[in-house]
C-alpha cells in the first residue's frame, strides 16, 4: 500500500527498496511479487480493494504477506481492512506503518498484532527530514523476523 507515509523518500530509495531488498535476499522467504493498492474514498471501495487484495494472495498461495502504508487516518481503514482479509484467510501478515505519536490507528482488529513503526524521529512525528518517515534495513529485518515466526507458527 505504499513506502512512506510522504512522498520525503529520495529516488534512490525507491529503486533500492530496503524491504524488497531484504525479502529478496532472505535464502529462507520466495518473494512471490508485489502489489499496489490505492485508497478510494468511498467505503464499499475501501472494502473491495482490500478484500481483492486478500484473494490474489490466496490465489497465489502466498505464506505470509508484509504490508506497508502510506499514510494515516482515513487510510487507516483500508490498511485495517487488508490485513483483516488476510487474516480471514489464514495468511500470516506482518505491517509496516508510520505510527509515531500518535501510536493508534482509526480502526483496529485481532490480525494487527504486528506492526513495525517506521517512525525515525525522537518526538513522533513527520517531518521534513530525508529518512525520518520511510522504511530503512532494520524495519525491513523486524517485518521479515515478524513475518518468518509467524509463518511458522501456522
Amino acid at each position: 500500500m505504499g513506502i512512506g507515509p510522504s512522498t520525503k523518500e529520495t529516488t534512490l530509495h525507491n529503486f533500492r527498496d530496503p524491504l524488497l531488498d531484504v525479502v529478496s535476499a532472505d535464502e529462507d522467504l520466495d518473494l512471490m511479487g508485489i502489489l499496489i493498492v490505492g485508497t478510494p474514498q468511498d467505503q464499499q471501495d475501501k472494502v473491495l480493494v482490500g478484500t481483492r487484495a486478500a484473494v490474489w494472495a490466496e490465489g497465489m498461495r502466498a505464506d505470509g504477506v508484509i504490508i506497508s502504508a502510506d499514510g494515516w487516518g482515513n487510510s487507516d481503514v483500508d490498511y485495517a481492512n487488508t490485513i483483516e482479509q488476510l487474516g480471514k484467510r489464514d495468511i500470516p501478515v506482518v505491517g509496516i506503518h508510520f505510527s509515531g505519536t500518535a501510536g493508534q490507528f482509526v480502526v483496529t482488529n485481532p490480525y494487527m498484532d504486528t506492526i513495525v513503526d517506521m517512525n525515525k524521529n525522537p518526538k513522533g512525528v513527520e517531518t521534513d527530514v530525508v529518512g525520518e518517515n520511510a522504511v530503512d534495513t532494520m524495519d525491513a529485518r523486524k517485518a521479515t523476523a515478524m513475518l518468518k515466526l509467524k509463518m511458522r507458527k501456522r
